[in-house]
């Protein structure tokens, strides 16, 4: 049943596919709710959705392990989901700008080399040499789906700025935003957002100041994992946030609940209620 309902999804969308995968595994299901939040708060019938996107995606995307890197299951399941989740309100979108994921054994540099004084990047998705190629961190991939409440998933990340770039240039203005009207001048809110990042006025993260396509990309981040703290305290830009991606993400906050007692998830190693809980 899953073969054929992947083979109808590929033929609507005039696919192709590049590799071929194995048919669902039940040990794949039990990862993705272990792991992605986004996933465990989907109905049964949208799980059975989300399951068969994925499918599609590893068909017509090649994931592949750079030097010392084994690719496994979970690895591409979780690069797949990465790429279903900021889509997930568009069944129809097919990321046509990405052929290759390629998977490094830690954070890199710009020439891709892991270990060195300046190997700080975890993702990497662009034009010229890197079109149709998107370079993670193996590692930072995993940890961006651990922990579910940092505001931060490199996966999600990268994918973002593909939704970004399908209108041909990746400057924080995505494609979908041109079909729709709305109540702020996105632009210029950004800037404003930005300022406030520099003069330490908001807790959106710091790397959202670079410039208004990497402001998109982490707001994007903290919409899918904080969507409920996004709300409260940005909540013109959680507004455009769930206007753009056509999504209710409110469901994940209920699941990612922390107990005041838990240690916080910010790694800290200090108790939730004496570290994050007065700034949530």
């Amino acid at each position: 049943m899953m073969k054929l309902l992947l083979q109808k999804l590929q033929r609507l969308l005039g696919f192709s596919a590049k590799t071929e995968t194995k048919p669902w595994q039940d040990q794949w299901s039990t990862f993705l709710m272990q792991t992605v939040a986004f996933y465990r708060v989907l109905s049964a019938e949208d799980k059975i959705v989300f399951e068969q996107r994925i499918q599609l995606f590893l068909q017509t995307t090649a994931i592949e392990g750079g030097v010392d890197v084994a690719v496994s299951d979970n690895d591409r399941l979780l690069v797949a989901a990465s790429a279903v989740i900021p889509v997930w309100g568009f069944p129809g979108w097919h990321y046509f700008n990405l052929a290759t994921v390629h998977l490094l054994p830690g954070a890199f540099n710009e020439d891709f080399k892991c270990g060195k004084p300046d190997s700080c990047i975890t993702g990497m998705v662009g034009s010229g040499p890197m079109a149709g190629k998107m370079a993670l961190s193996q590692p930072d991939l995993h940890l961006g789906f651990k922990n579910s409440r940092d505001k931060h998933n490199v996966g999600i990340h990268e994918f973002v700025h593909l939704v970004d770039m399908a209108d041909g240039s990746c400057d924080g203005f995505p494609e979908r935003l041109k079909d729709f009207s709305y109540a702020i001048p996105w632009l210029e809110f950004v800037g404003k957002k930005i300022i406030d990042i520099d003069n330490n006025k908001s807790n959106i993260r710091d790397y959202g100041a670079t410039n208004e396509a990497e402001f998109f990309a982490v707001a994007s981040e903290y919409f899918f994992e904080r969507p409920k703290m996004l709300q409260r305290k940005h909540p013109k830009l959680f507004a455009a946030l769930e206007d753009i991606f056509q999504q209710d993400v409110l469901a994940i906050a209920d699941d990612i609940k922390v107990g005041r007692q838990d240690p916080c998830p910010c790694g800290s190693g200090k108790k939730y209620k004496r570290c994050c809980l007065p700034t949530d």
